[in-house]
């Protein structure tokens, strides 16, 4: 559908359909694009969409009234590397060589395929300036000494700059995986000459070799400037931009900047979600300072849900003893009513915020309900930009620009693939999801095992909370499911 749907609209576009825009502030022609992607951060915990929350996060609430909020968008995965490939690429990334897990470096070599468009390249196709601030997590070819051992103080090759990016600065993977030190382009931003002590939650962090001067706490302070000197910079080229700012929080170490500590009466997890809306608000004030918000797409979701569990009443929770990686249901619920936390194939895993905004040309304030993946990003932007989609790319991508533009009678795809952090699969169709397996596939009890029996079939529209497997009523629904999801899988 979505190649298809893409030449039509492209044609709508040419034509002046209500697809179509004008920059008037600007001699660009094209939006500017930001993508904000968090680290770990439950649906639950924006209060735009969790009435319930005690976690400030004015920043996103308005993000959502002056733009449109998914309430029913995914990952592709629960766990941060394959949702991150699927994001930038508009593939599964169980096609690749990563059947399950994340990468750690440094044994992390380079999971995005060297002839593989990612959505950088793409954009490079119109003349968009590149960056990406942030976490990468997708594998580096790091340099190494004489004795063919790691040496992050030698130049490193295939990170974000070899996939179409012109800029980085950021993190090689999570902000609790070595090396601690930031990297620029192709080398470490300064010698990694300490090493770093191993710390439990909430500071969770492994030991490791550590950069001259970075502190864990600093980093979310230090991507934050470099986004907004970026906008600043490159705000009135001739070009449009495109910046990728993949944050670090509120993935562990919960670990939030000493002025957000105690902010919330919710703990470190608490604060470091307050500090990411924080974050997010400079961000954004960045473009209206620069006068740009208007001609600049922006769009905001998180790589997977909370690793926060949901605390028996009987146990002290996080607010009680900061150790305690999880919460009582009445002080917060940061996966909302969704079963199971991230890594796991219920919906805690992969369920996400997702918002979108371009002042003037997006409904501001409205809600979609129709289910999409991040895989669609690839579909979605190349549609807006008016790039065809490569041969032979994004072959999981379906744009749903048609639900941004108000033409969702227009808008289809096929049924969504979950993954779990274990392997486990799922498949989405409208309010049917079938689980491939008997467990969590990833942290919660118990496990399973992929395509181990009994499946398990919810009907999300009754039991958005997964408490009922149906499948004994509905058998002829897990059996086309079941060929669906083979029909998908073999896909290539």
């Amino acid at each position: 559908m979505n190649r298809r749907h893409f030449l039509k609209t492209t044609a709508l576009l040419a034509a002046g359909s209500s697809f179509s825009y004008s920059c008037s502030s600007t001699k660009k022609s094209l939006p500017n694009i930001l993508f904000i992607y968090a680290d770990d951060m439950g649906y639950g915990d924006v209060q735009a969409l969790n009435p319930d929350s005690q976690i400030p996060t004015p920043n996103l609430n308005a993000l959502a009234e002056t733009g449109i909020a998914f309430t029913d968008a995914h990952t592709s995965s629960a766990v941060c590397t394959p949702s991150r490939y699927s994001a930038l690429t508009g593939r599964y990334c169980w096609r690749t060589w990563l059947k399950k897990g994340v990468l750690f470096p440094p044994d992390d070599k380079p999971l995005i395929e060297p002839d593989r468009p990612t959505l950088a390249s793409l954009l490079k196709k119109k003349n968009y300036t590149t960056a990406i601030f942030g976490k990468w997590h997708l594998g580096i070819e790091w340099g190494r000494n004489a004795d063919g051992e790691v040496d992050f103080n030698k130049p490193f090759s295939y990170g974000p700059t070899s996939v179409g990016f012109d800029e980085f600065y950021g993190i090689a993977a999570s902000l609790d995986m070595i090396p601690y030190v930031f990297l620029k382009n192709d080398h470490t931003a300064e010698p990694v000459n300490r090493e770093q002590t191993a710390i439990k939650f909430p500071k969770f962090v492994r030991q490791g070799p550590k950069g001259e001067t970075f502190e864990p706490q600093d980093v979310l302070d230090k991507l934050t400037q470099k986004a907004v000197t970026f906008i600043s910079s490159h705000a009135h080229d001739q070009n449009p931009f495109f910046l990728y700012l993949p944050l670090t929080a509120p993935h562990k170490p919960a670990w939030p900047a000493q002025r957000f500590v105690g902010a919330t009466g919710l703990g470190p997890y608490g604060d470091f979600v307050h500090q990411v809306d924080w974050t997010v608000g400079q961000v954004l004030a960045a473009l209206d300072d620069q006068g740009i918000a208007d001609n600049t797409l922006v769009i905001y979701s998180s790589d997977n849900g909370s690793y926060m569990y949901r605390t028996p009443a009987e146990r002290p929770d996080h607010v009680e003893d900061e150790s305690v990686q999880g919460y009582h249901t009445q002080n917060h619920q940061p996966n909302y009513i969704w079963r199971g936390t991230k890594a796991d194939i219920w919906e805690a895993g992969h369920h996400v915020p997702f918002f979108v905004r371009w002042p003037g040309k997006l409904t501001a304030g409205e809600k979609v309900s129709q289910t999409i993946c991040m895989t669609d990003l690839f579909a979605t932007i190349a549609e807006i930009v008016g790039i065809p989609v490569p041969e032979g790319a994004a072959e999981d991508s379906y744009s749903f620009a048609p639900l941004l533009f108000g033409q969702a009678e227009r808008y289809s795809r096929p049924p969504v693939i979950h993954h779990s952090a274990g392997g486990m699969f799922s498949i989405r169709d409208g309010k049917w999801k079938l689980v491939l397996g008997n467990g969590s596939g990833g942290r919660e009890k118990p496990k399973g095992k992929p395509f181990g029996e009994p499946y398990s079939l919810f009907d999300l529209q009754k039991d958005p909370s997964e408490t009922t497997n149906v499948i004994d009523q509905f058998p002829q629904v897990a059996d086309r499911l079941t060929v669906e999801f083979k029909k998908i899988q073999r896909r290539k």
